[in-house]
């Protein structure tokens, strides 16, 4: 007969990550070094790489990566290394989606096409649950992309908080004291 495990006060340990006494992951602190992840739809790549020029030198301190052709043009752009991911409809936007949940990717810039369907639509939304789920910031167009990046914590280490919620913690209405 299996027996319960006597979680007690403490909150285990559940695939290396820990949660806090209000059951929420105790996410880790986001690096001065950023891991960066640059994505455009087709019709937005060129915008992403005017921004991209813009804010070469800002982008230079960073670790980045991009999905399939987008991945190609900013690093042929920017004469700057970029780790490449899948094209997005061939599965990047997951790879993508799975590097935030494991903790590979500290920031995502993904100008992305409101006007024209994808049809990687569910992948997209899927990417754009776990950049929230995991407190991951995200920029989506040029002028959340420039806040973004004159954020004095680009280049500092940022302690998030938040995170997933431990599926097994009781979901209260009142707060705490």
């Amino acid at each position: 007969m299996a027996r319960a495990l006597p979680w007690g006060r403490r909150r285990p340990n559940i695939g290396g990550m820990s949660f806090s006494p209000d059951g929420r992951t105790v996410l880790p602190p986001l690096g001065a070094r950023k891991r960066i992840a640059l994505v455009a739809h087709d019709h937005e790549k060129a915008a992403l790489l005017t921004w991209a020029r813009a804010h070469r030198e800002a982008l230079a301190r960073h670790e980045l990566f991009g999905t399939g052709t987008t991945g190609g043009l900013v690093a042929e752009a920017l004469g700057l290394p970029v780790t490449r991911f899948m094209s997005g409809p061939l599965g990047g936007d997951q790879q993508l989606g799975a590097a935030i949940a494991e903790g590979r990717l500290d920031l995502l810039i993904f100008f992305w096409d409101p006007l024209e369907a994808q049809p990687h639509d569910p992948d997209v939304k899927a990417l754009l649950r776990l950049v929230v789920l995991w407190n991951v910031p995200c920029a989506m167009n040029a002028a959340s992309a420039d806040f973004l990046f004159s954020s004095p914590w680009l280049d500092q280490t940022y302690g998030r908080s938040g995170g997933p919620r431990d599926p097994r913690a009781k979901i209260s209405a009142t707060p705490q004291a």
